[in-house]
């Protein structure tokens, strides 16, 4: 009996001992890997700090690059320029002569050209201003032939007037003078009348005197 008890309390033990190795290692488990965690996060920011850093590097770099392109082109343009106007002074020193005579060949051409311009336009105002004068002409005749026609029938009208007047006039001297002759006659006729009463008086009375009477004119 105190044997079996003997046996159980080590078998006990045992057990512990194992369960308490196993629980160690387990914590020494997670303790690992919770390093080995860390150690790869670090390691990750790490990479991306290097990262970071090679990238700014690059563009710095870069920037000056461009810089230094900027300046080489720059400097490639204004040395092209260069010599671009020595070239054009040096053909013009040299096409110096031929450039004077073909500046003035245009602007002896500019010049007939402005010579005839001038003629052309002095002929044009000159022919407006002969028809202008051609038409005032003939619109002055028109208007002297219209006052003229004017004028004429006037005239007509006047003389047709006159005219009239002249025979109303003759038409009236006429009758005056048919008048005054009929008047004449019936007087010479009154006369003769009183002249044959009075000589018939006379006849028939010898002793009475002669009456003589007479019809002044009116």
């Amino acid at each position: 009996m105190p044997s079996s008890r003997k046996d159980s309390s080590e078998t006990k033990y045992r057990k512990r001992s194992r369960s308490s190795s196993s629980s160690n290692s387990d914590s020494d488990a997670g303790s690992r890997r919770l390093r080995l965690g860390r150690s790869k996060l670090s390691e990750v920011e790490r990479l991306a700090e290097i990262e970071r850093q090679r990238a700014a590097h690059n563009a710095r770099i870069m920037r000056q690059k461009e810089q230094e392109q900027k300046i080489v082109e720059e400097e490639t343009v204004k040395r092209i320029e260069e010599m671009v106007a020595q070239r054009v002074a040096e053909e013009l020193e040299k096409r110096k002569d031929e450039i004077e005579a073909e500046v003035l060949r245009r602007v002896e051409e500019a010049k007939q050209i402005m010579e005839r311009q001038m003629l052309e336009e002095l002929e044009r105002r000159r022919k407006e201003r002969l028809e202008e004068e051609n038409r005032r002409e003939e619109e002055e005749r028109r208007k002297r032939e219209e006052l003229e026609r004017i004028v004429e029938e006037n005239n007509k009208k006047i003389e047709e007037a006159q005219r009239k007047l002249a025979e109303e006039r003759l038409a009236m001297v006429e009758q005056s003078r048919k008048m005054e002759e009929d008047r004449q006659r019936m007087q010479r006729e009154h006369e003769k009348r009183m002249r044959d009463e009075q000589y018939l008086i006379l006849g028939k009375k010898n002793a009475r005197p002669k009456l003589s009477f007479s019809l002044s004119k009116q």
